[in-house]
């Protein structure tokens, strides 16, 4: 039987919101599974698949360096955008529209215990949704994320990822540029890279991309390669 994962599509959000979003339903499964392992008789963990987009706003991952923001907080206000330091891996990114921002709640319990296949996982289903479009995606040895161009002074990085686990649940996740204005890139030092640029499907292909369409093929390579189905959103904790 194929294991179950409730899809919710917040739409344009600020990042705040939905990071408290995160987690609460991340809190919640880390709970249930505090009360099992207690021995106490408690409901199920769930698996959760957030989509959505975001005002413009500079994230900062727990092992980053903040000199890779290249803005101070008057020139973050002339660009309407905000910053966060925040509780995943990795180092500095940018969410902004056009980009779909995914952040898969897991029990990897339930899937395997491995977070570099994890990551691979979330990789590869970025990389097939590309090659549907007729991108070719890579991974670049040593740097997590999709890229173009991989060992060559050309590679640029069209997706990248950070997440954060606790007991084998995750949260966080993947920002897939497909619209985005990649002007806001500027502002910092992507990832902490400093010799390789970034792109977006808009800026491969020369055209705007149906942002819906790339979405759903997202959605169907995730629940291909970790081999779950979705099913009906009964949620019981809410956005505030």
């Amino acid at each position: 039987m194929k294991q179950e994962v409730i899809h919710i599509d917040l739409g344009l959000i600020p990042y705040d919101k939905a990071w408290e979003f995160q987690e609460k339903l991340f809190k919640k499964n880390i709970d249930i599974k505090i009360a099992q392992r207690n021995g106490n008789e408690v409901d199920i963990t769930k698996n959760y698949l957030i989509t959505c987009q975001h005002p413009h706003v500079y994230t900062l991952g727990k092992s980053g360096n903040s000199e890779n923001l290249l803005l101070k907080n008057e020139e973050l206000n002339q660009i309407n955008a905000s910053f966060y330091k925040i509780n995943r891996g990795g180092d500095i990114t940018y969410h902004g529209p056009g980009q779909l921002v995914v952040y898969p709640i897991f029990d990897l319990d339930y899937f395997f215990s491995d977070i570099h296949r994890y990551m691979r996982y979330l990789e590869e289903a970025v990389i097939q949704t590309l090659s549907v479009f007729g991108i070719k995606g890579d991974r670049v040895e040593g740097a997590t994320g999709v890229w173009l161009n991989e060992n060559s002074i050309n590679t640029r990085k069209i997706c990248a990822m950070g997440v954060k686990c606790s007991r084998w649940v995750t949260m966080h996740g993947i920002g897939f540029n497909i619209n985005s204005d990649l002007s806001y890139f500027s502002n910092i030092i992507p990832c902490g890279i400093q010799d390789k640029s970034v792109t977006s499907m808009k800026n491969e292909l020369k055209k705007e991309v149906d942002f819906s369409l790339v979405q759903n093929v997202l959605l169907k390579k995730m629940s291909e390669i970790f081999d779950y189905e979705y099913v009906k959103n009964n949620l019981d904790v809410q956005i505030t």
